[in-house]
């Protein structure tokens, strides 16, 4: 009798484990912009690799112009905000939050990922 009572915990334990470690725990890895549905204006976070030999180009509406690339070596012009992290230049990846449109991907915010 003892042992069906911690049949039922320890398997529901394992369940939460399972979708801890599947779900969500953070990745590490770079994400795909094929992921972001282009028809929807949701923010959503994407860890990409900045391209910084590209350049960073102050554009006319207040922002900035840069490139990143994700996991499939896909390369995207992001349009940013004006004021970028310090050491963008120099880092390898950053988190930008927002949405992908298909010809670009509009940045409400940049971090740095270490």
């Amino acid at each position: 009798m003892k042992k069906e009572k911690l049949i039922i915990p320890a398997l529901l334990i394992v369940v939460i484990l399972v979708m801890y470690f599947s779900y969500f725990k953070p990745k590490d890895e770079l994400g795909l912009f094929s992921d972001f549905d282009t028809n929807s204006n949701a923010n959503k976070e994407i860890l990409v690799k900045v391209l910084p030999e590209k350049g960073f180009v102050k554009d006319g509406s207040g922002g900035t112009i840069f490139y990143v690339e994700d996991r499939t070596a896909r390369q995207v012009k992001v349009s940013g905000p004006l004021m970028l992290p310090a050491g963008i230049d120099v880092t390898n990846r950053v988190i930008l939050i927002g949405h992908y449109n298909g010809d670009y991907f509009h940045a409400h915010e940049v971090k740095i990922k270490n």
